[in-house]
């Protein structure tokens, strides 16, 4: 028993050694990773201000240090084992489970424009602030669920980039993506909150050069809001449509990929002085084409489903 434990040790610390030495590769295939995932991340950090609207701006960063530490753990304790158990056992899931992922991007993109193009009115709720500790609670934790469906999406992305990396590797890298992305958005995010007291702090100083900075970071950030949200609906039809493209392509249905990696192919004859330029836009147009009609047909789904529940709740009554 005990020469069993310390060969079970010997070959943790091989498995660790090894580990150190490919870090550059690991921290390497982390950064491609999270490249990958630059779509919800984008989303991530658009959504989550909106969570702290009308709070006390005392309380607002330990609000988000709260959602923050809720979204590690729910990558570190629940997303990240359940995906690595799936790579390991069930690696032929991972398409599959990245396509839904893919197609969940693409509903939230195209339901976006659809507010955008029918916009409704809803009654305005009184700030978390002055509803009490409760209400805050009960904000914090719909940001931790939201959370948690954006950072299944980022994770299945990252470790499909990395599916083919030994099992520690994909671990230890996974494990690098989950702390690297969230410290990077509660990071972007605590910054945009907070934004616009710098420039109020700014603007009240007697300094011509502070006031004018102020002036401009006050007048800046609904401008910088609006286009990060503009950035993020762009970004997810782009990815879910990429993640949808390639998907049909590795599950053999390579008709839709075939017409866009032709269409690539043409570009590169007309205008081989690009190179690659406009061969990776056209991929992308078609990517975010595909992620809008996907998304177009899936909000109609969800909202025929909702019509069809309501004349039934109506009928009940």
């Amino acid at each position: 028993m005990a020469g069993g434990l310390v060969a079970l040790l010997d070959d943790v610390a091989a498995l660790a050694r090894l580990a150190a030495a490919s870090v550059d590769d690991v921290a390497a295939a982390a950064g491609k990773a999270s490249a990958k995932a630059a779509g919800v991340v984008v989303d991530d950090a658009a959504v989550t201000p909106r969570y702290v609207h009308g709070v006390d701006p005392k309380r607002e960063l330990s609000i988000i240090g709260r959602i923050a530490k809720g979204s590690l753990r729910n990558k570190l304790l629940f997303i990240l084992p359940g995906l690595l158990l799936l790579s390991q056992f069930l690696p032929w899931v991972l398409t599959p489970l990245l396509m839904v992922g893919g197609a969940y991007l693409c509903f939230e993109g195209a339901e976006k424009i659809w507010h955008v193009l029918h916009p409704h009115h809803e009654k305005k709720e009184e700030p978390s602030s002055a509803q009490g500790p409760e209400a805050e609670q009960h904000v914090v934790s719909g940001a931790i669920r939201t959370d948690f469906i954006l950072s299944t999406e980022i994770m299945v992305i990252s470790l499909n980039e990395v599916a083919d990396e030994p099992f520690l590797s994909r671990a230890v890298i996974l494990v690098l993506v989950a702390l690297g992305i969230t410290a990077l958005v509660y990071g972007v995010v605590a910054l945009i909150v907070r934004m616009d007291d710098v420039g109020v702090s700014l603007a009240a100083r007697t300094s011509t050069l502070a006031q004018r900075t102020g002036t401009l970071l006050v007048k800046a950030m609904p401008k910088v809001l609006s286009a990060l949200a503009v950035i993020g609906i762009a970004a997810m039809l782009w990815v879910g449509g990429h993640i949808i493209l390639v998907g049909t392509d590795d599950l053999g249905w390579h008709t839709i990929y075939g017409w866009v990696h032709d269409l690539e192919h043409w570009i590169a004859d007309v205008m081989p002085f690009a190179d690659g330029a406009f061969e990776w836009v056209a991929n992308t147009a078609a990517s975010a084409v595909l992620g809008l009609l996907i998304g177009a047909v899936v909000v109609l789904l969800v909202n025929g489903v909702k019509r069809l529940r309501r004349g039934k709740a109506s009928a009940a009554h």
